[in-house]
């Protein structure tokens, strides 16, 4: 297992600071987050295309799963202090989102998956201690990253791409925040990778029984 590192010193960022940070970074994002009204409007006022509407659905899976991460990881009661209310704030993204994509795909006449139609599974130990969840958040952050830039990139709605775009914003966020709890730098690579259709939804899969 993997030990979290601890900064500490002048002109160092300490892991309490960065996640600090990150819970402001990550209420910044949200305040974004009023431009979603947008979308549902949109989809409303234009039939979304069938690709489109495949994007949509992915998307919402995926923060389906990200909710219920973050709800199991905050269940264990093993993060305090700063990082809990980081992982509460993520928490709140990831609903944020959900609600938002949610009422578009409802607009355009269909209805979304709720957590009552998926059946989320982790392997042995995945909650077990801080680092197991870290690593998992890690992972799975990565996956959301590329799963919104994937479906940013393939889109065809305007209004789509850009919420696509900023839920990718919002996730590399918390993928950053993950990569301080497993003790690495927060910055990511200069050009993260998306993930085509078929690449997002057999990394999904992955986490359902």
């Amino acid at each position: 297992m993997q030990a979290m590192h601890r900064h500490s010193g002048t002109g160092q960022l300490t892991r309490g600071a960065l996640l600090s940070q990150g819970a402001k970074a990550a209420a910044t994002v949200a305040a974004g987050g009023l431009a979603f009204n947008s979308l549902a409007a949109s989809a409303r006022a234009e039939a979304l295309p069938d690709n489109d509407l495949a994007y949509l659905r992915l998307v919402i899976a995926s923060e389906l799963l990200a909710i219920d991460f973050y709800a199991r990881a905050l269940a264990t009661k093993k993060y305090k202090a700063n990082a809990a209310a980081t992982l509460r704030r993520a928490l709140a993204d990831e609903k944020a989102h959900y609600t938002a994509l949610a009422k578009a795909l409802t607009a355009a006449g269909q209805p979304p998956a709720t957590a009552a139609d998926i059946d989320f599974a982790y392997s042995r130990g995945s909650f077990a201690s801080r680092a197991s969840i870290a690593r998992l958040g890690t992972r799975l952050e990565g996956i959301f990253v590329g799963v919104a830039l994937g479906s940013a990139a393939g889109v065809q709605t305007e209004a789509l791409r850009l919420q696509f775009a900023q839920i990718a914003a919002s996730e590399s966020r918390h993928l950053a925040t993950f990569a301080v709890l497993t003790g690495r730098s927060p910055v990511g690579p200069a050009f993260p990778a998306a993930l085509s259709l078929d690449r997002a939804t057999t990394a999904l899969a992955a986490f359902e029984s």
